[in-house]
């Protein structure tokens, strides 16, 4: 199975998330998405796959968000690509995508019911245990 990871190493979530993956068994593809951004075709297939709408995948904090004033129901979901286009950091992470789907992994245990291969159990970064336990 082909596993990739749109990717923030900076992001606990986003390495939360690698992480379970690596524990699964996978080395997936990693994309480190503001080195390397998608493009504007797989980002709107990406928007497909995630059944999200743009508004949907923009992230606000840390991002030029209010400045540009992306809350404003006026942007048209063209425009709101473009933003993304602009400034990758508008794009919410991680996103990981498996042959059972793509998730946006926030939190980072969504990504669990799209792997191939159990997890078990995994601590998180902030010590927080996810899966089994016991």
């Amino acid at each position: 199975m082909t596993v990739t990871i749109y990717h923030n190493p900076a992001c606990g979530t986003s390495r939360n998330t690698l992480a379970m993956i690596r524990a699964s068994g996978e080395e997936p593809e990693v994309v480190e998405y503001l080195k390397t951004p998608p493009s504007r075709e797989r980002l709107v297939e990406l928007l497909g796959l995630l059944k999200m709408a743009p508004c949907e995948l923009l992230r606000e904090k840390g991002t030029p968000y209010a400045e540009l004033g992306l809350s404003d129901p006026k942007w048209s979901d063209d425009e709101l690509i473009d933003f993304m286009m602009a400034h990758p950091i508008l794009i919410n992470r991680p996103i990981v995508v498996t042959e059972k789907g793509a998730v946006l992994a926030r939190p980072s245990e969504k990504v669990l019911g799209f792997l191939a291969n159990s997890v078990g159990s995994f601590t998180k970064e902030d010590g927080e245990l996810v899966g089994k336990r016991g």
